[in-house]
């Protein structure tokens, strides 16, 4: 008798989910959207060429097949989508149909606002471009089609496109509508692409945010699915819910079946949902990533069951343990299953440390041997893919994102990734012995290039940062623990045998302590250690990392913010006759402005300098300085500067932690003042205007807003932590920098004087700069526009904080009354006396200094 009870352990299936394909169908919708309005924005001549070329050729159309498709089509374009709702319904999928009906009303509304932006805040070419007169001559055409992005909305939302028979018929009466209203002159091209587009990119929306229903297959569709195959279950249960899903895993469901007659079976079941699991960073891995043949992140079904059956028959024809394949089948139009013969046995994570002998690491590594005989790749050998049996014996599973064929980089990755994997059980000697014993010495030699997180799994890099989180905080633990150990005991000593030793001799005694308990407290990381290992055994292995980042996660944000920052300026420039501007402009301020700009320099220098107890060349403080507007091109603007100051600081003797203090003290005092200026000159210039000193509005918006978020900040548990540790971080080494500082007050003038006076070099050039353009603002109006706008770009993700700086500084000064014709030109030449124009210099101090070596 098949009996269809499911363990109760079956988890609860929610019953909707958000689809990450939805979400990216949703952004490309965005982007061809923007797409269509940039090119009808700026390409006016070709849209209304095409235009008319349309035009033309529908005025050739005969009447009579114009009058059928207006009449079929005004008829189709409701009755198909009702046609559909019926069937549906009456297969008890209603909950297709609300969703489509929301995403229509949605649609409709969308559609409704973008009529009214287009008739009356568009600028002219996307108005010509969506827009035409009407036929009746009762004024122009609807931007976008109010009846007919809803409709759009709703066969998509429904998923029409999706049933073959359906999908051609919406498509026919799509293009018969568009073609009876382009004959008719009732619209333009481009309306109907943005049309199209617009109930597109609202249906993804909608089914993203609300969720789709879920069709994750149950038990019982389970054992439905085994009996057509036929095998005769009794029961099922999950076999795998204490192995969690991982964006980096790919595993299915796991079931445990048992069967009427016959040994149990162990199936997988992969369905779109779970395929969907961590798409978004498989696709940033393989964006990222260089050198390594990926397969593609989002296959179909019908593609992942024969990846994994392909993979599962290589392993064994290799040699290697693998569970046996026994039979695969399609679950319904969304989930696949593969029937493996149950193994038994646990976890390589799950084993006990005593039970991790030479032995069982000896046969995990025998089984990445004979993959790697026939160049297979399994590229995830973490301790949940390796699964132990009741006699000891290995098997490989997980084998979904393998590889046949793979290439040198790949095979080397599995030998690091297994090391690694290995090493955080037992430690990096047993890890190394074990591989060279059954790999040879020159296999684990050559994988030392890839021992590096990035090539890692994601599980792997995560225990990794928690051990190096772990190693820093003994390490800090000892430091503390010896300093305190040496002052009780020199206050022994100086009970015992009083002395009259200097305060600078102690606490240059204490600075060495410290130094010495740093050093012997100091722990290499675990990655480090392999490789200490393995150059043990083969001292001439290559150790430089194989460079396998495409691009970083900051190179890309660069990047889009560089794109942004280039149309911002382009679209400013374009608005400003700038040839007429330059030739009105007063050189005399602008002479002002080119002082303003290099006295900053020497301004900074002092500013650092301030900061040092130990002497430095001002010249050569002066050149590093000017070497920072290079290193600004190539950096963000608040870590290029940071970065070149504390190597030249180094260079010139000073100690390493010694040099990140004084930088990190002279970029705190930096902080305040900017914070203590920007408020001083926010009241001043909130009170200028007015007969009584009661601040403006907006400071103390500008207060009540950051007191808010320091009483959020503090209420946040996760939030506050994160503060708290990085504060105290800062004030671990600035704090006793700021003492020895302290105690040479010509010193502690220099710098605090030096920080203001960075600052006020800057106003007057950005002063001089709006005053050469014909420009004029309260002095104290240009200083906090400059406060403002160099925060932005010192918190910017663009090198020099470029596009950020221009973004916020224009508007600034346009706020403040400025006209744009004025606030441009002024900025832009501002941004290219202290940013543009210092980079050639700063190349050549840049070399200059690296050959003195102090650089």
């Amino acid at each position: 008798m098949h009996s269809d009870d499911v363990s109760s352990d079956e988890p609860l299936l929610a019953a909707r989910v958000h689809r990450p394909a939805d979400l990216m169908r949703f952004l490309l919708g965005l982007l061809g959207i923007a797409v269509v309005m940039a090119i009808a924005g700026f390409a006016h001549a070709t849209t209304s060429g095409v235009e008319a070329d349309i035009a033309k050729g529908a005025r050739n159309a005969p009447d009579a097949l114009s009058t059928f498709a207006g009449l079929t089509a005004s008829i189709a374009v409701l009755i198909v989508p009702v046609a559909f709702a019926i069937e549906r319904l009456i297969k008890r999928d209603g909950l297709r149909i609300a969703d489509g009906v929301l995403a229509a009303v949605l649609a409709h509304g969308v559609a409704l606002a973008t009529d009214l932006w287009v008739t009356n805040a568009a600028p002219d070419p996307i108005r010509a471009a969506l827009t035409q007169l009407a036929p009746s001559g009762g004024g122009i055409t609807d931007p976008v089609h109010g009846y007919l992005a809803p409709v759009i909305a709703y066969m998509t939302a429904v998923g029409m496109a999706r049933r073959p028979r359906w999908r051609v018929l919406l498509w026919f009466v799509l293009l018969l509508d568009a073609f009876a209203v382009l004959v008719g002159g009732y619209t333009t091209p481009f309306s109907i692409v943005v049309t199209v587009l617009i109930g597109w990119t609202v249906a993804y929306g909608t089914l993203y945010s609300v969720g789709s229903p879920n069709v994750r297959p149950t038990g019982q569709n389970l054992l439905a699915g085994l009996r057509r195959v036929g095998f005769a279950p009794l029961t099922t249960r999950r076999a795998d819910d204490e192995v969690p899903e991982t964006p980096d895993s790919e595993r299915g469901r796991g079931y445990l079946v048992t069967l009427e007659d016959g040994p149990p079976l162990d199936v997988t079941v992969v369905d779109r949902e779970q395929q969907a699991h961590g798409f978004f960073y498989r696709v940033w891995r393989r964006i990222s990533l260089r050198g390594i043949n990926q397969r593609r992140s989002l296959q179909s079904l019908r593609q992942t069951l024969e990846q994994e059956a392909l993979l599962a028959y290589a392993a064994i024809a290799a040699g290697a343990n693998a569970p046996k394949l026994i039979a695969t089948s399609e679950l319904g139009p969304d989930a696949v299953m593969l029937v493996y013969e149950h193994i038994g046995g646990r976890r390589l994570n799950a084993l006990p440390d005593d039970e991790l002998t030479y032995d069982l690491l000896s046969n995990a590594w025998q089984q990445v041997k004979a993959l790697q005989s026939r160049r297979i790749a399994h590229r995830r050998l973490i301790g949940d893919s390796l699964l132990v049996d009741r006699s000891g014996k290995v098997f490989l599973t997980d084998l979904r994102g393998g590889e046949i064929a793979a290439g040198d980089i790949v095979l080397r990755m599995d030998i690091a990734q297994l090391l690694t994997t290995i090493a955080l059980r037992v430690g990096p000697e047993r890890a190394v012995k074990t591989a060279v014993a059954v790999l040879g010495p020159d296999a684990v030699a050559n994988s030392l290039p890839l021992l590096q997180p990035i090539a890692l799994s994601r599980s792997t890099r995560a225990e990794l940062k928690q051990l190096n989180r772990e190693r820093a905080q003994r390490e800090r633990d000892a430091v503390l623990a010896a300093s305190a150990a040496d002052k009780e005991a020199r206050l022994s000593a100086a009970v015992a045998a009083p002395s009259r030793g200097s305060a600078k001799a102690e606490k240059r005694a204490e600075k060495r302590a410290i130094e010495v308990a740093q050093d012997e407290a100091r722990e290499e990381d675990l990655l480090a250690k392999i490789r200490q290992q393995v150059l043990l055994i083969r001292p001439q292995a290559p150790v430089e990392p194989v460079r396998l980042e495409r691009i970083k996660p900051r190179t890309l944000v660069t990047v889009i913010a560089g794109a942004f920052a280039a149309y911002f300026l382009l679209s400013q420039i374009s608005s400003v006759p700038i040839a007429d501007t330059i030739s009105r402009a007063n050189w005399g301020w602008a002479a002002v402005a080119v002082v303003g700009s290099a006295l900053s320099y020497v301004a900074a220098a002092c500013a650092l300098a301030g900061f040092v107890p130990e002497r430095l060349s001002l010249f050569r403080t002066v050149m590093a300085q000017i070497a920072g507007s290079f290193v600004k091109l190539v950096a963000p603007a608040a870590v290029g500067g940071v970065a070149l100051n504390t190597r030249y600081l180094q260079k010139t003797g000073v100690r390493p932690g010694l040099a990140v203090a004084s930088v990190g003290a002279s970029q705190l005092v930096g902080l305040g003042s900017h914070i203590l200026l920007l408020l001083t000159f926010g009241y001043i210039t909130g009170t200028e205007k007015t007969p009584s000193l009661s601040p403006s509005r907006t400071v103390m918006a500008g207060l009540l807003t950051a007191g808010v978020l320091v009483l959020v900040g503090t209420a946040i548990p996760t939030l506050r932590k994160f503060v708290s540790t990085r504060v105290r971080a800062l004030f671990a080494g600035v704090i006793p920098r700021m003492l020895d500082v302290l105690q040479r007050p010509a010193k502690l003038v220099t710098g605090i004087g030096g920080t203001l006076m960075v600052t006020v070099t800057f106003i007057i050039c950005l002063d001089a700069c709006v005053r050469s353009f014909g420009g004029s603002l309260s002095y104290s109006t240009i200083a906090v526009v400059f406060l403002a706008g160099n925060a932005l770009g010192s918190a910017a993700p663009t090198p020099g904080g470029v596009g950020a700086v221009e973004f916020a500084l224009t508007g600034g000064l346009i706020a403040a009354g400025l006209p744009g014709t004025i606030a441009t030109p002024a900025v832009l030449l501002f941004r290219l006396l202290t940013f543009w124009l210092p980079v050639l210099p700063g190349w050549l101090s840049f070399n200059y200094l690296s050959r003195r070596g102090d650089l």
